[in-house]
């Protein structure tokens, strides 16, 4: 049944006439949205919809919200300023970004590549030779991160091809492939797959999940396929509003995570992308989120809170603030719980060295020399 994910993958819902009439949506709007946005959802994530905008739908099912264009840009990070090549972003000194497919297999709404996804135009299979040309010509890069679109999108061989020669630049240490599929469509992991990837490690894999009714039986079968086969998983999950936006959601999300053998990783403050301002939250929200976990769940359960900088300044992480105070004498601080502890500095006092004196070694008052 290697194959069986393409045939689930053929069956989505595509034209805005099938989202229209299973959604019960207003034809004409989702036309308008279809015009400017790629919209795609697989018939396996569409069932995990309970009710009309419940957090599932949120993330997939157009909103005529998404045609503002008052608000956010269509490249917020800049990743076309830093493409050398076009497959190609790299903005941090020895990693950088492979753009492989340009494919998904639900389209997220909040997608920070939302210009770019669904276009062959922009993500091209004939780029990857030059991707991988760029990479072997830059030995300062140890670490690729293979993404897109999504790069489970292609077919096993042309990962293959892919892995097997970015593996074989002496430079390169670390591969890790990002990816949405164990949550959309968990049916394309399959043993083949893993057993494939086992072949090329070190290899991590960064999935992502933004809510706990994601995490399923299917999805869980998945992830245990690449866990199995010693691949490290790591979880990236978007802020977003209404759909995981309060504290208990978060922290469910996180510890389900753990019990498939996923690491949190980032929480995202959700990117400025031109038409999601409907999705997104304060940052002060991600904050509150963030310190509703800390010390009220397993510390492997909290990933770190970040913002990619718009403009291209990268990661910044960002924490609640448990100093309240700090000098050469003691740092303050409030724990989890909102109680006050001190912490002493140490005493910055260099020990003063004692001087001894020597006396020197002078032989006795006789007519023999001192003992050698």
């Amino acid at each position: 049944m290697a194959d069986e994910w393409r045939k689930l993958l053929k069956g989505s819902l595509r034209t805005p006439a099938e989202i229209a009439r299973t959604f019960g949506l207003d034809l004409e709007e989702v036309k308008k949205v279809a015009r400017h946005f790629k919209i795609q959802i697989t018939p396996y994530y569409a069932g995990l919809i309970k009710r009309k905008g419940d957090p599932i739908w949120r993330q997939v099912v157009p909103d005529p919200a998404e045609l503002d264009a008052d608000s956010g840009a269509l490249d917020p990070l800049s990743e076309d300023e830093d493409s050398p090549v076009p497959s190609i972003v790299h903005r941090y000194p020895d990693r950088l970004l492979f753009l492989v497919s340009h494919m998904c297999a639900s389209y997220c709404r909040f997608c920070t590549r939302k210009r770019k996804v669904g276009d062959p135009a922009k993500i091209h299979p004939r780029y990857i030779e030059d991707g991988i040309d760029y990479i072997r010509a830059h030995s300062e890069v140890r670490d690729v991160i293979i993404s897109g679109g999504d790069p489970l999108l292609l077919s096993d061989w042309r990962l293959e091809s892919i892995l097997s020669r970015l593996r074989a630049i002496p430079h390169i240490e670390i591969l890790r492939i990002g990816t949405r599929v164990p949550c959309v469509l968990p049916q394309r992991v399959t043993p083949e797959l893993a057993a494939m990837f086992k072949k090329y490690h070190p290899l991590f894999v960064n999935v992502h999940f933004n809510h706990p009714d994601e995490i399923t039986e299917e999805a869980g079968r998945a992830l245990g396929l690449l866990a199995d086969a010693g691949i490290p998983l790591g979880s990236q999950t978007v802020l977003l509003k209404g759909v995981n936006d309060d504290p208990e959601t978060m922290k469910r999300l996180m510890q389900k995570l753990l019990t498939v053998r996923v690491r949190p990783y980032y929480i995202y403050q959700a990117d400025y992308v031109q038409g999601t301002e409907h999705l997104r939250t304060t940052v002060d929200k991600g904050l509150e989120i963030l310190q509703a976990l800390r010390g009220w769940t397993s510390g492997m359960a909290v990933p770190y809170f970040v913002i990619d900088a718009p403009g291209g300044g990268g990661k910044i992480p960002l924490i609640p603030n448990y100093v309240q105070s700090a000098d050469e004498k003691q740092v303050v601080m409030k724990n989890y719980a909102g109680e006050v502890y001190v912490y002493p500095q140490p005493k910055d006092k260099a020990p003063k060295e004692k001087i001894r004196r020597r006396r020197p070694s002078i032989a006795p008052c006789l007519n023999v020399a001192p003992p050698v």
